[in-house]
C-alpha cells in the first residue's frame, strides 16, 4: 500500500538518503546539486520550518518532496532564495499526481517558479529556462562556438582583458579558491550592491550566512561549496560562489570589484573559468534561470523548467488560486508596478523567517523604491522565488 510520511530533513534515515539520490541521479534534471538530499539537510540544519514528504510503495521510498512549511498549509521550496530549481524527485511510476500529492503531504497550495517537472505533475506554464555551460571534452571548442556567436562582444572583452593585464598584472583564475578574505569580499560587494540597486539583502539573515559559511567550510563530501575567484596580479577582482555535486556547479554570488567595472570583469572571469572547469573536474556550469541578457553568451544549453500554482483540493486550494487570479489580474505575471510588488514581496517572505525581519524588508523596499536603478546583476538580487 502507499504510504506518505512527512518529516524534518534531520529524521531522514540512510537508506532514504541512499534512495534520494538514487533517484535524482536516475534522471536528467534531477542532477542540480539544489535538488537533492544534501542540499535539503542543510538548510534544514539552519530552519526548523523545513519538511520533506516522503513517498513509499512497499516500503520503499520513490518520491521526495522538499519544501518549507507555512501557515494555512502553504509551503515554499526549500532554501529559497537559494532555491533556483525545485521539484518533486521521484520515478516516473509515481502513483500520484501532483495535486493529491500536495494533498497527502498536507500542502494547500505551492507557488512555484522554476519548477523540474519531467513527468508532467505539475500543470504550469513555461518558464525562462536555466542556463547551462557544457564544454563536454573541448573547452577551446566551446569558447569558438560563443566567439562566433558574438565576435564584436568578445573581441572587445579580449581588448579589455590586455589593457586590465597591462595596468593592473596577469590575470588568473584560481579554479578551487580557499581564501577566507575572498570570500568574505564576494559577499560585501554583492551586499553593497543589494543595497545600492534598493534589493532585498538576502545575504542579511542569519540563516543564510550561516549556510553560505558551513557550505565554504565543506569542501570535501557529497554536496560542497566551491568558490572560483579571478585576480588581476595579486588583486581580486570577481569570483562566484556556490555549491558543487559531482560535476555539476551552481554559483549563487556573483561579485566583481567596483572599481574595475570599466574592464568588464564578470565577462573576462567567464572567459577564464570555462577553460579551467575541467581542472577542477566540473562537466556543468548551472548559471540558473533568468538575468538572460549575459547568461546566454555563455551558456549554450538549457534546462526546462515551468512557473505556476500547484494546489491541493479542499477549501484552502480554492481560496489560494482565488488570490493567485487577483493577482494576475492586477499584472502580477508582468514587468510593471504588480509585478515587482508580489516579486520582491515573495523575495521577503522566503528569505526572512521571522515577522520583524519581513518588516523591515517591507520598510526598506518603501524607502528605497525611489532610488533604485536598473544595474547588470549576476545572481540573486531578485531572485527566482517558488
Amino acid at each position: 500500500m502507499p504510504h506518505v510520511q512527512t518529516l524534518h530533513p534531520s529524521a531522514l534515515a540512510p537508506d532514504d538518503l541512499l534512495a534520494w539520490r538514487a533517484l535524482a541521479a536516475a534522471q536528467p534534471g534531477f542532477d542540480s546539486p539544489l535538488l537533492g538530499p544534501d542540499f535539503t539537510q542543510a538548510v534544514g540544519a539552519l530552519r526548523p520550518d523545513a519538511r520533506v514528504c516522503v513517498f513509499r510503495r512497499q516500503g520503499q521510498a520513490v518520491g521526495f518532496l522538499p519544501y518549507h512549511r507555512q501557515s494555512g498549509g502553504q509551503a515554499r521550496s526549500i532554501g529559497g532564495p537559494f532555491a533556483d530549481y525545485h521539484g518533486l524527485v521521484s520515478t516516473p511510476a509515481l502513483w500520484t499526481n501532483g495535486r493529491q500529492a500536495l494533498a497527502d503531504a498536507g500542502i494547500a497550495a505551492w507557488r512555484f517558479t522554476a519548477l523540474i517537472d519531467p513527468f508532467g505533475r505539475f500543470p504550469g506554464r513555461e518558464a525562462p529556462g536555466g542556463h547551462l555551460i557544457v564544454p563536454r571534452d573541448d573547452a577551446e571548442a566551446y569558447l569558438e562556438r560563443i566567439r562566433a556567436a558574438s565576435p564584436k562582444k568578445i573581441k572587445n572583452y579580449r581588448r579589455l582583458a590586455g589593457k586590465l593585464e597591462r595596468e593592473h598584472g596577469a590575470l588568473r583564475l584560481v579554479a578551487d579558491d580557499h581564501s577566507r578574505r575572498a570570500f568574505d569580499q564576494l559577499l560585501a560587494w554583492k551586499r553593497a550592491q543589494l543595497l545600492r540597486t534598493g534589493m532585498h539583502d538576502f545575504l542579511g539573515p542569519d540563516w543564510t550566512r550561516d549556510l553560505m559559511d558551513r557550505l565554504f567550510d565543506t569542501p570535501h563530501g557529497e554536496l560542497r561549496g566551491l568558490m572560483m575567484s579571478l585576480y588581476a596580479g595579486e588583486t581580486l577582482v570577481a569570483g562566484h560562489f556556490g555549491v558543487r555535486l559531482g560535476g555539476v556547479y551552481h554559483p549563487w554570488i556573483a561579485s566583481t570589484h567596483p572599481d574595475f567595472a570599466p574592464w568588464s570583469p564578470g565577462h573576462q572571469f567567464f572567459l577564464k573559468a570555462i577553460p579551467a572547469m575541467a581542472s577542477v573536474g566540473l562537466t556543468t556550469y548551472d548559471l540558473g534561470p533568468g538575468h538572460d541578457h549575459y547568461k546566454r553568451t555563455y551558456a549554450l544549453s538549457s534546462r526546462a523548467v515551468t512557473s505556476g500554482l500547484a494546489t491541493a483540493p479542499g477549501v484552502a486550494g480554492e481560496m489560494a488560486q482565488g488570490l493567485e487570479a487577483a493577482w494576475r489580474l492586477v499584472g502580477a505575471d508582468g514587468p510593471g508596478l504588480a509585478g515587482r510588488l508580489r516579486r520582491r514581496l515573495d523575495a521577503i517572505v522566503a528569505v526572512e523567517p521571522t515577522l520583524g525581519g519581513r518588516l523591515n524588508g517591507l520598510a526598506f523596499a518603501v524607502l528605497s523604491h525611489d532610488r533604485r536603478r536598473q544595474e547588470p546583476v549576476h545572481d540573486h538580487a531578485e531572485p527566482p522565488l517558488g
